[in-house]
């Protein structure tokens, strides 16, 4: 009973912080809550998401590696007409104080192309993630459902 009210204590004090491990800065920029959607048993690509801040200068991610998938390709979805199309991208650039945000429906995202097991709810893998002019960043990625995840992700923004 003490412990579970002094853990209770800490988490309305602020000082337990679940997200801690899910939001990576560095001087240029703010990666915040990666997450990918589960996929059902025999779906051979998945989708990851996650918002990037470029904080002191423009950002350019040029590409992305996993272990779980052969490769992991930059997507754009966008309507045209009444059709939803994907198309790749070889760059994604976000501004000096912009945020790029990418959630499940549209726009922007990371397609996990040849999975090589289903992506589970609850599991956790690494992305590795490469920009143009500065080091690599390696982020983890929790599988979460797509309304989990982008509540979890707009969450962060508010700390």
């Amino acid at each position: 009973m003490l412990t579970r009210a002094l853990w209770l204590t800490a988490l309305l004090s602020g000082s337990v912080s679940f997200a801690s491990a899910h939001d990576v800065r560095t001087d240029q920029l703010r990666i915040v809550h990666p997450f990918a959607t589960p996929t059902p048993p025999g779906v051979v690509n998945g989708a990851a998401y996650l918002d990037i801040t470029a904080r002191t200068e423009p950002v350019t991610l040029v590409g992305a590696q996993s272990p779980v998938s052969d490769s992991v390709e930059l997507h754009d979805m966008q309507m045209d007409g009444d059709m939803m199309t994907m198309r790749h991208v070889s760059a994604i650039e976000i501004a000096k104080d912009e945020t790029l945000t990418m959630r499940p429906g549209g726009g922007y995202h990371l397609m996990l192309m040849g999975l090589h097991q289903p992506l589970v709810e609850g599991e956790r893998f690494p992305i590795t993630l490469e920009f143009a002019q500065q080091d690599d960043i390696e982020i983890e990625v929790w599988v979460q459902d797509a309304q989990q995840g982008s509540t979890d992700a707009d969450h962060h923004h508010q700390h």
